[in-house]
């Protein structure tokens, strides 16, 4: 069975150097990073937590640099039709950045701006089975999407419109807005936020490791910076928001007593 309509479904990090992030983020994460399949002239690498993917390494050449791309990570959103989703996306305000398009024995996939420019891909897989690279305690998995965003009520009618996202929830953050939560297909899958003042536009996504203790000294021991936390968040986990040493960003979330591995 596949997953629901709106539903994230793979992660994606653009690499200007894939040998390095694969030896961050394995170190890190504690993903097994796969060389790229016989044949592929693009490089990409599948990122295997032990118990299923989670997504994709995809470095990027002089022709996407020249496109635009920089170093960033990126999710797609399945959906059942990508052209009519695609239609959605351009009547709701967006942009379409890749015309969908098909990857064989993959699906069919187009890459979109919302509304205030942040990049991210809408998907439908070309087999039924479901994707598990979201799962709120799954070790290695997506544990948090966070969006942060310089129109609040606009992303949220857009995202509402396209995928039919609700939000059932929000806690004050005082004078820098609400955080307000995120449920897709009737589960609660992030929050977003008002972005600070000159602060970045974006997705972040948190990945789930065992210790978030020992998760800062990886980082910081791989060439990564912590720019907040540890921190506790409702629910009893600990999370902390990072950048790889290529200064993507990226966030790990971990519970609040540490996991016996």
């Amino acid at each position: 069975m596949r997953n629901p309509e709106g539903a994230p479904i793979w992660y994606e990090l653009l690499s200007d150097d894939a040998e390095a992030s694969k030896a961050f983020y394995e170190d890190v994460v504690g993903w097994k990073v796969h060389p790229p399949q016989p044949g592929d002239d693009k490089g990409y690498r599948t990122i295997d937590t032990g118990s299923g993917f989670v997504g994709g390494l995809m470095p990027l050449n002089e022709s996407m640099r020249a496109g635009g791309a920089k170093p960033t990570w990126l999710f797609y959103i399945g959906v059942e039709d990508v052209d009519a989703t695609a239609k959605k996306v351009e009547a709701a305000g967006g942009t379409i950045l890749m015309a969908p398009f098909d990857i064989p024995d993959v699906g069919r996939v187009a890459m979109i701006n919302d509304p205030q420019g942040i990049p991210l891909y809408i998907m439908r897989g070309s087999v039924d089975s479901a994707s598990a690279a979201f799962e709120r305690h799954g070790m290695g998995k997506c544990n948090w999407h966070e969006l942060a965003t310089p129109d609040q009520a606009a992303a949220h009618a857009f995202y509402e419109q396209v995928f039919g996202w609700k939000y059932p929830d929000k806690m004050s953050m005082g004078p820098a807005g609400d955080y307000v939560f995120v449920a897709a297909a009737d589960t609660t899958i992030g929050a977003t936020m008002p972005r600070t003042p000159n602060g970045p536009s974006g997705w972040q996504f948190y990945f789930r490791t065992p210790d978030i203790d020992v998760a800062v000294e990886k980082v910081k021991k791989a060439g990564g910076k912590i720019h907040a936390g540890p921190m506790e968040v409702p629910g009893g986990d600990k999370v902390i928001v990072a950048s790889d040493p290529h200064g993507v960003a990226f966030g790990i979330a971990a519970p609040g007593v540490p996991a016996k591995t």
